[in-house]
């Protein structure tokens, strides 16, 4: 993508007791960040650790034309569909790349 796009930050906490169903969808998850979507691509991803040291969450940066690109690229992911964040936890918002911003 070109300057000028925004940045978003994605930040979702698991619902409790989910880590099977994450697992069980993860590669799906994973696969589907890698390939983006038109006028959005996946900069950075990775878990976010709950209390016990287990998978308990999500935290991506993406770069895309606008937000309702984000929400909608995200409200299609498995581990959406498959139940495992808890949704009141779920936030995208705009994001200002200040240190280590990709070339």
């Amino acid at each position: 993508m070109s300057e000028g796009k925004t940045y978003f930050a994605v930040w979702a906490r698991d619902r409790p007791g989910r880590l099977e169903a994450r697992l069980r969808v993860r590669e799906a998850h994973r696969a589907r960040l890698l390939q983006g979507a038109p006028g959005l691509r996946v900069l950075l991803g990775g878990p976010i650790d709950g209390d016990d040291g287990t998978m308990g969450g999500s935290l991506l940066v993406i770069e895309a034309d606008d937000i309702d690109r984000v929400r909608a690229f995200v409200a299609a992911d498995p581990y959406v569909q498959a139940e495992v964040y808890d949704m009141a936890s779920l936030q995208i918002r705009p994001w200002r790349w200040g240190i280590g911003r990709p070339a």
